[in-house]
């Protein structure tokens, strides 16, 4: 099984290969995740570890609640904003509390699999959100952007649910596959991968290692 590593969205930019071929690619900044607790299937059911990522600064550690604080505090370590599980093999015993994981982890891989939320572009009609081709663009023509006919006169007499119609567009959890990992420093914390990936700049982003392409390749 593949960790879930949490980074930041920093934006899209190219570099050329050794041929001198053209790359785009989206930049990850991922700090080193440090695992705050590992799960045990005599304890919690299953085997899996939780990983923080993202300090918390000081003017907002007020804002941590009392349980959070308290979980941090047994494994000896400052607040963080982020956490997520990842899911380990039975006789899987790598892992302490308060281990670092950065970049370096996907050094080995060529492709990636990341998600993120995507961006949110507001309420939509059908002809941006769902690539309906709208009616005739001619003078005499009163049906241009509209959805046209979405229900019956008679039996059922009802829309179904599900129907493709206006609303709010984006913002939701999406993945891209079997990303290729193009370069990864691990002294400046970033990873390269080639196209794009969901998020705004500075969005949250989630990195494992592809589960299609294999997980060692």
């Amino acid at each position: 099984m593949s960790l879930r590593l949490m980074g930041e969205k920093k934006g899209m930019t190219h570099i050329f290969d050794k041929n001198g071929k053209l790359i785009v690619c989206s930049v990850i900044f991922a700090e080193p995740n440090v695992i705050v607790q590992v799960k045990t299937k005599e304890k919690d059911g299953y085997r899996a570890i939780q990983i923080g990522a993202f300090k918390v600064a000081a003017s907002k550690k007020r804002n941590v609640t009392k349980p959070l604080v308290g979980h941090f505090s047994r494994a000896h370590m400052e607040p963080r904003r982020r956490l997520c599980e990842s899911r380990i093999e039975e006789n899987d015993e790598n892992y302490q509390v308060g281990q670092a994981i950065g970049v370096e982890y996907f050094a080995d891989c060529q492709y990636v699999d990341v998600s993120g939320r995507s961006k949110g572009k507001g309420f939509q009609g059908v002809i941006k959100r769902h690539g309906f081709s709208g009616g005739p663009k001619a003078h005499g023509s009163k049906f241009h952007r509209s959805a046209g006919s979405t229900g019956m006169c008679s039996f059922p007499g009802r829309n179904f649910p599900g129907g493709k119609k206006a609303g709010h567009m984006g913002a939701k959890s999406s993945m891209v596959e079997s990303l290729q990992v193009v370069r990864v420093d691990a002294e400046k914390k970033i990873i390269l991968v080639k196209g794009g990936i969901p998020g705004a700049r500075g969005s949250l982003v989630y990195i494992r290692k592809s589960m299609k392409k294999g997980l060692n390749k």
